[in-house]
Formats: structure tokens, C-alpha cells, sequence
């Protein structure tokens, strides 16, 4: 039944659903199962196939709960087979609730109060609405726990509200009416104007709940938490709703209408508003969570492509004035090789770095984009260093590395300087290897991360990384435990094995060499394998993607051309003239040797491009500097909801809005551009005091 509902709400054949959830339960992570079973699913890309797993995960606990609310109705004697039968048929978590809430044990409510006084045999006599003197039969009631007619009515009632709050069809009115109709209210706390300023723009807002878009609902959210903003939702047809659900309740001919009106207007004020005002917002924040943190995967993806600058010693610049500027040298690796502190004003200081240019060889320049990036940028450019590149690298994160665990235990004996200039320039060498060692919360690239569910945010973030790392292909002899951990299969604990097992025993020869790493099994090295290279490996299938698995099939193709396996790779017209459909067989099909045929032709390719070099504009260092008409050059920093941040070299960001960004309607800045890009942009608006910077991309040349 699962996996029917699975094929609805995904839109997937059932056959591709039932063969993907087949791999999922045995083992199969997301990037193995889209890379290399494409024959079994159909072709599914890893999106598809952790939609799947999603869904699959999110219906499993709604059997649990099910299982758990059957049990406990069963146990309270009220179990009938009709009930049972609408229990299994139902699949939406909310629908669920609803039919268990009349089941649920209780806290002390007043109705549970007034059924401990007796009265719910006058409840039923109100409710069946052929009385038509209620207040005689009250007096039966009086008694002990009841002291008059008037309070045996009204603890009657208070049972009524109760039944009506929790009929399905009742809820479902209010439901439906909210999510259409609800708006949300924003008032200032009085005497926190001044201290919530920078929320103005919520001090009195009144907007549809369904209409207001993820990041102004988490920003008020977060007023809300600050104690600025005070928050309501509502709708401006309580009346309506009212009318409605007594209209639903009152029988035809009602000798107790005027007792169930009272009842209704009592359920849906005391009850069900409150319930569902709760249920609609949380709703809308799961949303904003959604949509903020696909945003944040997205940027987060576009950091982690970005382009490296591979086998290139590398000069890290952290820049400072008062304590100078950190400097570190790094081999091609990544390996420190020399750390010092620099001081912009001082000549025997850039004769120093003149030396170091020579001596390390340095092929670029890395310089972290922080205070007194562009002083120094212009400083280095005055230097007569044979034309090096400099490049500025955003540092965000870089102080979160340099204090971590991690870190220490890379260079126990430098401190925290040394250790952030090395990730500066280890991220221009390789900006994925470097910014999986960071929590990607503090990377600097979302939108409200604090304030989004933290578990679906870490498995989203988690995705991403897990998605890039496999996708580029790691150095099985030269990754760090942190990469390692993310590929396929691997995991932390593995991750530290093969550290060890390298420190203790060398570099791996080749991929079965896996094998020996302790309790890395067969499992393991099926789903991870493909993702490791080995570039010294004798057998050059070792630095591909192509899967060990189907090592034979591709030595038996270029044993068909009569070469060797080392001439078969990278000669793109014999690989043309292949038929590999004579390669088809019971477990490898056309798509995956489309796959082996493109890797070889180019073995290794690396998805993310090269690194280029980009120059701000020398006349500008501060937003004094900064006029109202200038066209300048800008880089990518953020990318939100609303807009994208943009580093045009001064040490606030500008802000392009949305509607800034192009001449066509767009519905997402991810439509025009993409993190880390450069692009020309126009000044539109400063303002000095708040430190804010308005820039546009329309008609720019």
C-alpha cells in the first residue's frame, strides 16, 4: 500500500518506486543508486530518488502512527471495523489527528470535568435536538456535583462544544477557511522602537498568511522571539465560520437550537481557533522553512562547485591593520610550508614577500575578502611579483574553522591566525575539500538559517555536501577524514580508518586495496568505490568514475579494438566507433554504458570549471567613495528570496532587489545569477549612515 500511495504523491511509475525503495532498504545511498542502478530505476536522477527516500521515511512513521493510535483506541473498547478501515485508509497526517482527536486521553478539560459531574446523558439529550424543555430535564442532574439547572447546562454544553471541535467535517470548514482567509497582524511592542529598527518595516502589517513570503514570515517570527514584534492571525469572517459549522450541527426542526448555537459559537471560539490558528501557522513556517532552506542548498551547492585552482602553490593573504596581515605558503597540496605576519607600511615587509614569491614558487595569490581587503589588494598590486593572479576569496567561516577541533588537530602548535589564512588559501586550491571541514550553517551563505527547522536543515545541507563530494570524485591518497566521510557509504568511523590505515601503511595502490581497511566490508565497497580516485593507481580505470564492477566489461571492449585499456581512454574517435550495444547484457544496459563510454572519453572530468581572477575598481575602497550612477564590478556573495548580495569591493555588500536584477519577469535570482559570479552592476541608491548600498543589473553594459 506504501508504495502506491508512494507513486501518487511522487508522480513515479510504480515499478520505478518499488525497484528504488528495493535499493534504499538494502543499503543503497542516493548517489550510488542514481550513478550506477539506473537500469533497475529507470533512469532516476538523485533528486527523484531522494524524493523516494523522503517520502518513503515520512509514510513509514505515519504507519507507526497509526499503529500507535490503533492500539490505543483498541485499548479504550471503541475500536469498530469501520473505524479500523478509515484508520488504514488514511495517509495525510493531519486526517489522522482529526479522526484520533475524539479518541485522545485528555488533560482536564472542562468537559472532561463535567463528565466526571454525570452529565453527559443531558449532553446527548441537548445534541439529539427532540427536547423541548432542556431545562427539566437539567434538574435530574442537580446534585452533589451539580449545584443548579443552570450549571448542569452549562457543563452539558461544554461537552457539546467538545463533540462539535472534533467532528472531521466541522474542522475541515475552519480549516479550509483559514488557509484561504487567515492574514497575520505585526504590531510593535510599545517601547521597542528604537531598539527594533531594523524591523520597521513590520511595525504595523496587516497581510494574507497564504500570501507572505518565507522571509518575511520568519523575519516577523524572529521580532516576534526578540520581543519587538507581537504577532496574530485571525480572519475577518468569525461570523461566517460560525454560521457555518451551527448550520453543519442544527437538525431540521430543532428544539434545541438556541442551546447548540451556544454551543458552536463556545467550540469555535474556545476550541477550534485556537487549534487551527495553531495548525495554519505552523503550516506556513514549515513552508518558510522549505523555501529558505532550498535557497540555502542552492547557494550552498553553487559554493561547493565552485571552480578550484588545482596544483598551484598558493600565497594566503588574511588581511589587518592594526596586527598586520596573517600570511601562509602552501604547496600544491594544500601542506603548510611557511607562516609569517606582514605589515603593509613597512619596505623591509615587501621585499619579505618578494622572497617568499620566489622561494615557494607561488603560482597565485589567495586574499581573504575581510577588513582591509582592498588596502591590501592594492598593495600587493604595487608589488613588482611577475603578474601573479590575486584572487579574493570569501573568508566567511574561516574563524569558525580556525577555532574548531578540527583544525587543532591539523596544527596543534599554530594558533587560530595561522590556521584561517591556510583554509583561505586551501579554498581557492579546492574550495569543496576545504569547506566540508565547516559546519555549512556558518558559511555564510543562507537566509534565516537559525531560525528553520535545525533536523530538516542539517539533511538538507547534509544532501548537498553528500551530492557535490560524490559528483567531483575524491583523492582516495589525499583527502582529508572530513571528505572522506561524505562519499558514498563511508561515513565518519570509515573515514578515520582509511586515514589511519594510509598513515600506517602508505598510499592505496588501487581501489581493492580498500578491502583491507578495517570493517570496510563488501557492502561498503560496492556503494563507495566508484567515487574514489586513484591517479597513481596502474590501472587508469582507478582515476575514472566507471564502477570496479564493470572493470571487465571495458577491458573487454578494448581488448574488441585491439588495444590497451591506457590507449582506449581519452581517444574520443575510437570511442565514437564503438557499438555498445553489443556490451548489453542481464545487469548492464545502455544507460550505463553511455555513462562508461563519456567517462572515458574524458576520465575524471572535474563539473566545476576553473577559477578566475576578477578586479574591483581602484577608485573605490569605501562607500564614501561610492556615487549614485556608478557602474562597477561585483561578486556573488548571497543569494536570497528577495534579492542578492553583491561585494563591489567596499566593506558593506550592496543589495540587488529582485526586480533589479533583469528586464524579464524573473521568479528567482537563481534565474540570472549564480554564487561567486562576477558581474557588472549600476549604483541606484546610497545610503552612508545605514550602510546600505542599492545596485542594479538593468541595462549595465
Amino acid at each position: 500500500m506504501i508504495l502506491d500511495v508512494l507513486s501518487k504523491e511522487t508522480g513515479i511509475s510504480l515499478k520505478q518506486v518499488q525497484q528504488t525503495v528495493e535499493l534504499l532498504e538494502d543499503g543503497g545511498t542516493i548517489p550510488f543508486i542514481s550513478r550506477y542502478r539506473k537500469e533497475k530505476t529507470g533512469g532516476l536522477d538523485e533528486v527523484q530518488v531522494k524524493l523516494i527516500c523522503d517520502k518513503n521515511n515520512e509514510l513509514k512513521e505515519l504507519v507507526k502512527r497509526k499503529e500507535y493510535v490503533l492500539g490505543v483506541i483498541e485499548e479504550s473498547g471503541k475500536l469498530t471495523d469501520e473505524l479500523r478501515k478509515k484508520i488504514e485508509d488514511c495517509w495525510k497526517a493531519v486526517e489522522l489527528e482529526d479522526i484520533y482527536l475524539p479518541f485522545k486521553p485528555k488533560r482536564k478539560t472542562r468537559a472532561e470535568v463535567a463528565r466526571g459531574c454525570g452529565l453527559e446523558p443531558l449532553a446527548r439529550i441537548i445534541m439529539s435536538q427532540n427536547s423541548a424543555d432542556v431545562e427539566l430535564q437539567a434538574k435530574r442532574f442537580v446534585g452533589k456535583d451539580v449545584a443548579n439547572v443552570d450549571d448542569a447546562i452549562k457543563g452539558a454544553l461544554d461537552i457539546i462544544a467538545e463533540w462539535i471541535s472534533e467532528k472531521l467535517a466541522v474542522r475541515s470548514i475552519v480549516r479550509r477557511h483559514f488557509e484561504q482567509w487567515a492574514t497575520i497582524q505585526s504590531k510593535v511592542v510599545k517601547g521597542k522602537e528604537e531598539e527594533g529598527e531594523k524591523y520597521k518595516n513590520y511595525f504595523n502589517l496587516n497581510e494574507s498568511l497564504r500570501r507572505c513570503s518565507s522571509h518575511r514570515l520568519l523575519a516577523m517570527l524572529r521580532g516576534e522571539r526578540e520581543g519587538v514584534l507581537k504577532l496574530s492571525v485571525d480572519v475577518d469572517s468569525n461570523e461566517q465560520i460560525i454560521s457555518r459549522i451551527t448550520d453543519y450541527i442544527l437538525k431540521n426542526n430543532s428544539k434545541t437550537a438556541h442551546f447548540i448555537e451556544e454551543a458552536s459559537v463556545d467550540a469555535y471560539k474556545r476550541l477550534l481557533r485556537p487549534s487551527i490558528v495553531t495548525e495554519v501557522m505552523n503550516t506556513a513556517k514549515a513552508k518558510a522553512d522549505d523555501v529558505a532552506i532550498e535557497m540555502f542548498a542552492q547557494n550552498l551547492r553553487q559554493l561547493l562547485y565552485a571552480p578550484p585552482l588545482k596544483n598551484k602553490k598558493i600565497l594566503a593573504v588574511d588581511p589587518g591593520f592594526r596586527t598586520g596581515c596573517k600570511i601562509v605558503c602552501l604547496n600544491e597540496t594544500g601542506k603548510l610550508l611557511y607562516n609569517d605576519v606582514v605589515h603593509t607600511n613597512n619596505l623591509s615587509d615587501a621585499e619579505k614577500i618578494k622572497r617568499l614569491v620566489t622561494t615557494y614558487k607561488i603560482d597565485a595569490i589567495a586574499l581573504g575578502n575581510g577588513t582591509a581587503s582592498r588596502e591590501t589588494e592594492s598593495y600587493l598590486r604595487e608589488l613588482d611579483l611577475n603578474d601573479i593572479p590575486i584572487y579574493v576569496v570569501n573568508e566567511s567561516g574561516a574563524s569558525i574553522y580556525s577555532a574548531s577541533d578540527i583544525a587543532r588537530e591539523e596544527f596543534p602548535d599554530k594558533d587560530v591566525t595561522v590556521r584561517g589564512s591556510v583554509s583561505i588559501g586551501r579554498r581557492l586550491q579546492d574550495p569543496l575539500a576545504e569547506l566540508v571541514k565547516i559546519d555549512p550553517k556558518s558559511i555564510g551563505v543562507g537566509q534565516y538559517q537559525h531560525d528553520v527547522d535545525q533536523k530538516k536543515l542539517k539533511q538538507s545541507l547534509d544532501f548537498v555536501v553528500e551530492s557535490c563530494v560524490n559528483s567531483v570524485g575524491v583523492d582516495l591518497n589525499t583527502a582529508s577524514k572530513e571528505l572522506l566521510s561524505y562519499v558514498s557509504g563511508i561515513g565518519a568511523q570509515l573515514a578515520n580508518n582509511i586515514v589511519n590505515y594510509r598513515n600506517e601503511n602508505g598510499p592505496f595502490g588501487c581501489r581493492k586495496e580498500l578491502m583491507n581497511v578495517p570493517r570496510l566490508g563488501a557492502k561498503v565497497f560496492q556503494q563507495a568505490s566508484a567515487f574514489l580516485r586513484i591517479p597513481e593507481s596502474k590501472n587508469p580505470l582507478d582515476n575514472s568514475a566507471v564502477h570496479p564492477e564493470s572493470y571487465k566489461i571495458v577491458e573487454k571492449i578494448a581488448a574488441d579494438c585491439g588495444c590497451r585499456l591506457a590507449d582506449l581512454i581519452g581517444n574520443k574517435k575510437l570511442i565514437a566507433e564503438i557499438d555498445i550495444d553489443k556490451y548489453i547484457t542481464n545487469t548492464i544496459g545502455r544507460p550505463t554504458l553511455m555513462d562508461i563510454m563519456n567517462e572515458l572519453e574524458k576520465p575524471g572530468r572535474d563539473p566545476r570549471g576553473e577559477a578566475d581572477s576578477f578586479k574591483f575598481d581602484e577608485k573605490v575602497k569605501t562607500i564614501n567613495d561610492i556615487i549614485t550612477g556608478m557602474v562597477m564590478n561585483g561578486k556573488v556573495t548571497n543569494i536570497t528570496q528577495f534579492g542578492v548580495f553583491v561585494d563591489i569591493g567596499v566593506h558593506e555588500n550592496g543589495l540587488i532587489h529582485i526586480s533589479e536584477l533583469s528586464n524579464k519577469y524573473i521568479t528567482s535570482a537563481n534565474d540570472v545569477v549564480k554564487l561567486n559570479q562576477w558581474v557588472r552592476v549600476n549604483v541606484i541608491d546610497v545610503d552612508v549612515k545605514r550602510k546600505r548600498i542599492s545596485l542594479s543589473m538593468k541595462n549595465v553594459d
